[in-house]
C-alpha cells in the first residue's frame, strides 16, 4: 500500500516535470519562429526595398506575393505567435508552482511579476525628471 502511495507520487511529479519542459521547448520553438519572422520583415524592409513582388516559401513551394500582403501576413503572423508565447509563459508559471507545491517547495516568490506598461514607465520617467 505504502510503494502504491509513493509510486502514485513519484508519477504525478514526473508528469508535472514533463508538462513544464515540453511548455518550455514550445516557448524555445515559437520564439525560433518568431526571429525568422523578424529577420524576415528586415529583410523586407532593408535588402528588398525596391521589389514590388517577393518570393514566399509556402510548405514546399515558392509563390511571389506582393510585397506588401506578404508584410501584413508576416506581422499578422508576428502578432499571433507574441500572444501563444505570452499565454505559455502565463501556464508556465503555474505549471511551475504545481510542480513546486508536488515536492513540498515553497511558491516562488516575484515570479508573478509583469512588466511596466509604456504609460506607466513614461509617468515614472516624468517624475524622475522634475
Amino acid at each position: 500500500m505504502e510503494a502504491e502511495r509513493i509510486l502514485q507520487y513519484l508519477t504525478e511529479v514526473e508528469e508535472a516535470a514533463e508538462d513544464v519542459l515540453a511548455n518550455k521547448q514550445q516557448i524555445v520553438d515559437l520564439d525560433t519562429k518568431r526571429n525568422m519572422n523578424r529577420e524576415a520583415l528586415n529583410a523586407l524592409k532593408h535588402e528588398m526595398a525596391s521589389e514590388e513582388k517577393v518570393k514566399v516559401c509556402f510548405g514546399n513551394m515558392f509563390i511571389k506575393f506582393p510585397k506588401a500582403k506578404t508584410k501584413e501576413m508576416i506581422q499578422r503572423d508576428q502578432q499571433q505567435l507574441d500572444n501563444e508565447i505570452n499565454n505559455l509563459r502565463q501556464a508556465l508559471k503555474d505549471k511551475l508552482n504545481l510542480l513546486n507545491e508536488l515536492q513540498g517547495k515553497p511558491e516562488l516568490t516575484g515570479y508573478n511579476l509583469s512588466p511596466l506598461s509604456n504609460v506607466e514607465v513614461k509617468a515614472i520617467n516624468h517624475l524622475i525628471k522634475r
